[in-house]
């Protein structure tokens, strides 16, 4: 295989940048969760539940909105499933 060194520094180049982009990606989903828990201490003051399907809906929603790609909104229903599965876990 013929392995050029600008692919390989181009390569390196866009791993620091994702390095990156997944911290900022860590330090939003940590203010989202912080965001999360300061509503779920809210809820029982206005005689909501925890769990609010109809909320979930807009989320989705909302995400498709904005959505620019390549990620399909299927690929983002699925990844904040996941994230809102483990906001419904989190412990004060």
């Amino acid at each position: 295989m013929n392995e050029t060194p600008d692919a390989q520094a181009r390569i390196a180049e866009y791993r620091t940048r994702i390095d990156e982009i997944d911290c900022r990606i860590v330090a939003l989903l940590n203010e989202r969760a912080s965001l999360a828990l300061a509503i779920r201490e809210l809820k029982p003051q206005v005689h909501m539940g925890l769990y609010d399907p109809k909320r979930e809906e807009e989320i989705f929603g909302h995400l498709a909105s904005c959505n620019e790609g390549p990620l399909y909104a299927e690929n983002l229903r699925e990844i904040y499933e996941a994230i809102l599965h483990v906001m419904k876990e989190l412990r004060d």
